[in-house]
């Protein structure tokens, strides 16, 4: 059975709001940006991004609960990150290539930052779409890792890491081996797990929760294809994140007609 709490009262979610929007308004900047400066929108889209999942979910736990999505996603984004790198596991073998900014265990900090950002709309999903624990952390675990299929071959595409034995890989998409979806898996179904199991649920999904998780979809599909030349990933990441992200938009978009959250 799901925890529930109620809102913490007194908090808005306008900052939040301002926050989602900040994020979209990067986002559709990033492909429109001058190459020699998409680095640098790329860490911002992430950090402004990441902030409105922490507002969110501080608006809805307090400061603790956003402490606790930033040590569980991040804090556990990189140390999975950092053994990755060393070992080989859960990952594959792969190496970042020094152009995202500071490191901290060899790891770019805006790295378990993007953890965070999307681990926050990845367990609102799946509170949405399951009652049970273990279907929770599925279909959480899902939501979050069908998103490293757009992710990856964007970041690879940009030269910010490489694989070092990169098949065999997806349909459609060269480059990145199965090892590293599966360990995506892996690694979200951690966290999601962690995050059930510390943050209470709501009686209904988080509103900006959903509009980030949405729009990521969405806008994943439309950049991969129009603008970034990866037809592959649009289509197969379209199918596999779809796969989530209708069912989700279908039952959560309801829930808020003639209500806020």
């Amino acid at each position: 059975m799901l925890r529930t709490a109620p809102l913490v009262r007194g908090r808005t979610p306008g900052l939040t709001w301002m926050l989602v929007a900040g994020a979209v308004l990067v986002q559709i900047a990033y492909p429109l940006t001058p190459e020699a400066l998409r680095t640098q929108v790329t860490v911002l889209s992430v950090v402004v991004f990441a902030a409105a999942s922490l507002c969110d979910a501080t608006r809805l736990h307090g400061a603790r609960g956003g402490l606790l999505l930033l040590a569980v996603a991040g804090g556990g984004g990189l140390v999975a990150e950092a053994v990755g790198l060393r070992t080989g596991i859960p990952f594959g073998a792969y190496a970042y290539t020094g152009t995202l900014g500071p490191e901290l265990l060899d790891v770019p900090v805006v790295v378990p930052l993007a953890w965070t950002m999307m681990a926050w709309p990845a367990l609102v999903v799946g509170r949405t779409l399951a009652r049970s624990r273990v279907g929770v952390v599925a279909v959480g675990a899902v939501a979050l890792a069908a998103w490293d299929v757009f992710l990856d071959p964007q970041m690879v595409d940009a030269g910010h890491w490489r694989w070092l034995d990169p098949g065999p890989g997806l349909p459609l998409i060269p480059g990145i081996p199965l090892t590293n979806y599966a360990g995506w898996l892996l690694v979200s179904a951690l966290v999601v797990a962690a995050l059930h199991a510390v943050l209470p649920a709501h009686e209904r999904p988080s509103a900006p929760a959903t509009a980030l998780y949405l729009w990521v979809y969405g806008s994943s599909v439309l950049a991969h294809l129009a603008f970034f030349g990866l037809p592959g990933s649009a289509l197969v990441g379209g199918v596999l994140m779809g796969a989530v992200a209708v069912p989700f938009a279908r039952a959560a978009l309801p829930r808020f007609a003639g209500a806020r959250r």
